[in-house]
């Protein structure tokens, strides 16, 4: 389940990379610290690492391997490979009763894989705002994301790798709560 969970948020974020146009890379993002190029890259950045942590390397064993552009003058090819190798060692056999060694910790392959389809979720929204297409994230993957992070909203506040959660509406439609539970404005526009 949580493996086709992965895979249907690897696809979500993979159908927005392929709309990108030339022109859109360099186009800000709901992340305002990265453009749409940075924010690729990040999210082919974490698919770099899954294949070697999941083999039990730790960070230190890796290294700086990743820092910097992993996406290379293809970015769209680069990140098909990248999204269907990680794809691959997640489903590995065995691959998920594991450890890997995170940079806050030992943790579960079952919790980085949940970590990495939640942050690829969140990240499809950012994309698909950055280059306008409103192409709705299906909703069972959305609809998880809110069932495990808005009861964690007070926690989610303390943490550096988070921004602070606007206010919205209990009735607004369950993408802009999800924006929302993660900082963003979910009237963020491109333009």
């Amino acid at each position: 389940m949580l493996t086709a969970f992965h895979q249907e948020a690897l696809r979500t974020f993979t159908e927005r990379v392929r709309q990108i146009t030339e022109a859109q890379w360099n186009h800000s993002t709901p992340c305002t610290e990265w453009n749409v190029r940075d924010l690729v890259n990040h999210l082919a950045g974490e698919q770099l690492w899954a294949p070697l942590l999941l083999s039990g390397l730790t960070i230190d064993q890796v290294g700086d391997r990743f820092d910097g552009d992993v996406l290379g003058p293809d970015p769209v090819t680069r990140w098909e490979r990248v999204a269907a190798e990680a794809a691959a060692a997640f489903s590995a056999p065995g691959a998920r009763a594991g450890v890997v060694h995170l940079s806050y910790g030992t943790r579960s392959a079952v919790h980085y894989l949940q970590e990495m389809a939640d942050d690829l979720v969140v990240h499809s929204w950012d994309l698909g705002r950055a280059i306008e297409v409103r192409t709705p994230i299906p909703p069972s993957l959305v609809m998880s994301i809110l069932a495990r992070y808005e009861p964690r909203k007070e926690e989610l506040a303390k943490s550096p790798y988070f921004r602070p959660a606007l206010l919205i509406s209990d009735s607004a439609p369950a993408e802009a709560r999800m924006a929302a539970l993660f900082g963003r404005d979910p009237n963020w526009s491109a333009r």
